[in-house]
């Protein structure tokens, strides 16, 4: 099972991009695989990029973003695979493209530094525009933003019939989540993943508010998650959350709190896992 990078993956990405990005000029771009950019053209996104300043490096969602000098702003989707590797000080300059035969695209900055986007997959997509809303206009409030508040998802939530774990995971809902933390926050909520969202109450609505906040700021405290070895940081780390998880990928081992057995279902393709004494659905 492949897991893609979730709010607190893509934020430490970004986070140690920002030093090396962050008032560099990009004086060299290729793009190695034509499908990882979206828009514009190849041809015309290395040429864009080309002599443009990084002014910031930031996160929206599952998107690292970046402001350049020119006005446009460059932003990035891992997906199932990708990953930016940074190279200091390679012998040549092709060297960052053979260091790894998945390289999709690379760039060159002022400082000779080289970074490198890695994608076995071929599934990270680059979006180069001027207005970053034409990618992440349609997404919801970022989770730990002042924004997402317990009274905004007790209303939201009073108003939606679906299951509750499929509503956490769409993205125009509440930006950034994935499998991995909304299952966790489930649990630690005790809220069963089959739940009708319309179904809790206020109660019920800040114990999941509260869970989803701190499920990602532990995963960020931890570095992120790292379960399938894909997800790393361009200084070639991994995170550790996965040593604190207390039900997602843990089938069949003893919930934490209770002590029965973790159960896995499927809801959309997806796994869920969660404990059925502690989550009952009877608690609807």
């Amino acid at each position: 099972m492949v897991r893609m990078p979730e709010l607190p993956e893509v934020e430490t990405i970004a986070r140690h991009l920002a030093p090396v990005l962050t008032g560099q000029t990009i004086a060299h771009a290729d793009v190695l695989w034509k499908r990882t950019v979206d828009r514009p053209t190849p041809d015309a996104f290395c040429a864009a990029l080309t002599g443009a300043r990084v002014m910031n490096v930031n996160r929206r969602g599952k998107f690292i973003q970046a402001a350049l000098s020119t006005g446009q702003t460059l932003l990035a989707h891992l997906r199932m695979s990708g990953k930016f590797a940074v190279y200091r000080d390679g012998p040549g300059d092709d060297a960052p493209a053979r260091e790894d035969k998945h390289a999709r695209l690379r760039w060159q900055l002022g400082d000779g530094t080289w970074v490198v986007f890695i994608d076995p997959r071929k599934f990270g997509r680059f979006y180069l525009v001027d207005d970053p809303c034409e990618i992440t206009g349609d997404l919801g409030p970022e989770p730990l933003s002042a924004d997402f508040t317990p009274a905004w998802l007790t209303a939201q939530l009073a108003q939606r019939r679906g299951e509750i774990k499929p509503l956490l995971l769409n993205q125009r809902f509440i930006a950034g989540l994935g499998n991995i933390y909304v299952s966790e926050a489930l649990w630690q909520a005790g809220i069963h993943p089959q739940r009708i969202a319309a179904t809790l109450n206020a109660a019920e609505a800040e114990r999941l508010h509260a869970a989803i906040v701190a499920a990602l700021r532990a995963g960020l405290e931890n570095g992120g998650t790292s379960l399938d070895g894909l997800y790393a940081y361009p200084s070639g780390g991994t995170g550790r959350n996965q040593e604190y998880l207390r039900v997602y990928d843990r089938a069949g081992e003893q919930c934490p709190r209770c002590g029965y057995a973790v159960e896995r279902i499927v809801q959309g393709q997806r796994s869920t896992y969660f404990c059925p004494v502690c989550q009952g659905l009877a608690k609807a």
